[in-house]
């Protein structure tokens, strides 16, 4: 199977995780959109969804689906998201499209984040896929210079997030203690949030592999 074919195997399986009558979180990305697809299809009655990105709420309503602002409502079920990379651990990160903010404030709040991935995102060490932070744009080169001296090599992404701000993709890290490092990057002044989903990472991964679909959970 391809890599398209991974992920829509995956993004088939996370429908058994949707909760009938509950609020669903939707993230970001092209498995997100294999998942969206097979909503749609499958029947399950969702009252509204919480979508991360503008182009996740696009694709969303388009297919009928109600899209709820996060304010109007207090928790979400289940909140089904990729990642670029995740360990052993459940951490990750995420970001490669840039909606790693609206991510991680939609994770936050949800009972239960079912992480949707190709086997090729597992890793041992997080660090090989360039991490993204958040910033504000006034915060570039004074972020950068903090994050040259955690030993990255930090590059502006040529793009601007959904929330007006800049991404630095941080190249050379080697992340082995990512809840510590979530937490040193998030305190640097002008930072809106790292792409480490450490603090609060997956609670269940459904991993799409040539053997087919491998379910791990906390």
């Amino acid at each position: 199977m391809d890599q398209n074919q991974l992920k829509k195997q995956v993004a088939e399986a996370a429908v058994a995780y949707v909760q009938p009558g509950k609020v669903l979180g939707v993230g970001t990305g092209s498995t997100v959109d294999f998942f969206i697809d097979a909503l749609a299809q499958s029947g399950i009655e969702v009252p509204a969804c919480v979508s991360s990105s503008e182009r996740s709420t696009r694709k969303l309503l388009a297919l009928g689906f109600k899209v709820v602002d996060l304010n109007e409502i207090e928790s979400i079920g289940v909140y089904v998201d990729g990642a670029d990379e995740i360990d052993a651990s459940f951490a990750m990160i995420k970001g490669g499209g840039g909606a790693l903010t609206r991510e991680k404030i939609v994770a936050s709040v949800s009972e239960r984040f079912v992480c949707i991935a190709d086997g090729s995102k597992k890793v041992d060490c997080l660090g090989t896929f360039p991490l993204p932070v958040e910033v504000i744009p006034m915060a570039v080169q004074s972020v950068a210079r903090f994050l040259k001296e955690l030993g990255g090599e930090p590059v502006e992404r040529d793009f601007t997030t959904d929330n007006g701000n800049r991404i630095l993709d941080v190249h050379g890290l080697r992340i082995d203690d990512p809840v510590a490092m979530e937490s040193r990057i998030n305190q640097m002044p002008g930072v809106v949030t790292v792409g480490l989903f450490a603090q609060r990472g997956a609670d269940v991964l459904l991993l799409g592999t040539q053997d087919g679909v491998v379910t791990s959970q906390k």
